[in-house]
């Protein structure tokens, strides 16, 4: 009898609870950008956590929000839809005894699918142990969970045990990649995403998310990975911004970039970064496309 699991699961929760963080630590390896600024991720990122008694699939969605234009339908589309189609829900969510508005929401989305949904308290670094009871308690009168698991996805605490409860949960059968398959992003993509990540991180809040980042070229060139990057913005202050007094912050922000990028390809990268500006970018269909959005996504498309 196949004693092997596989199985996929979804990461859902509010803008910033920590889901791409976590989903780095399970792997092992950093696939998913963070920031401190809500609605990194864009895109559903899948990453695969192979071990002896199974394999997880993981598929990081962005945070389920309110929509202010069609970049925000298109996430809030893909996480909400993603619910049906897994084996597993993680709904992550901060430690606090205070269920808000958008926690509510979610909460309504997941008394609508019939997926078993583990409620991860995560952060649980910055609250006293004796505090998580009540928090697992206000979320327990909400719905009904098939697991409750508190971890601190920063520092790896409790992480192992997630791992074994999203384990029984799966249903029996072969592997769905291959053990040494991380992830199946392209690695244009992944590219794209850590520079995105490096301007995030660098920039002052005057630059929201009205950036996204195209790859021109990415080509081997004996020893050297030669990559041409492009950081599309929506305003001409902006663009001012983002190059720096004296091309300072486009500076930081390759010499950033390359060296995660070089970490990750094992090479040598010559990085070349260039900036335009792209009027409304997060409302335009064709240029959403561009950036490796799907269009179709946005209108609930099945």
């Amino acid at each position: 009898m196949n004693q092997f699991k596989s199985g996929f699961v979804t990461l859902i929760g509010r803008p910033n609870v920590g889901k791409s963080t976590l989903m780095n630590r399970l792997i092992g390896q950093k696939i998913a950008i963070t920031s401190n600024k809500p609605q990194t991720t864009r895109n559903r990122i899948q990453t695969v956590l192979t071990l002896e008694e199974g394999q997880i699939v993981f598929l990081d969605t962005p945070g389920i929000h309110k929509a202010k234009n069609k970049l925000g339908d298109y996430m809030v589309n893909v996480a909400e839809r993603t619910l049906n189609e897994v084996d597993v829900v993680l709904w992550l969510v901060e430690p606090s005894d205070f269920i808000g508005a958008g926690e509510k929401h979610i909460i309504e989305q997941l008394r609508k699918t019939k997926t078993p949904v583990i409620l991860v308290i995560n952060k649980t670094d910055t609250v006293k142990k004796e505090e998580l009871l009540g928090f697992i308690d206000t979320y327990r009168k909400e719905m009904e969970f098939a697991e409750v698991v508190p971890v601190s996805a920063l520092k790896g605490d409790n992480t192992d045990t997630l791992v074994q409860q999203i384990m029984k949960y799966l249903p029996y059968g072969p592997a769905f990649y291959d053990e040494d398959t991380i992830t199946d992003q392209p690695m244009r993509q992944i590219v794209a995403e850590l520079i995105r990540e490096k301007a995030l991180r660098l920039l002052s809040d005057e630059i929201p998310h009205g950036i996204a980042v195209s790859i021109e070229s990415m080509k081997d060139q004996g020893k050297v990975c030669h990559i041409d990057a492009t950081i599309c913005c929506e305003r001409d202050s902006h663009k001012g911004i983002i190059i720096g007094k004296g091309g300072q912050m486009l500076k930081k922000i390759g010499s950033a970039a390359r060296f995660e990028i070089e970490k990750m390809l094992e090479q040598q990268v010559n990085l070349q970064l260039w900036v335009k500006v792209k009027k409304d970018w997060r409302d335009s269909d064709f240029l959403l496309k561009n950036f490796g959005y799907n269009p179709k996504d946005m209108d609930g498309y099945e």
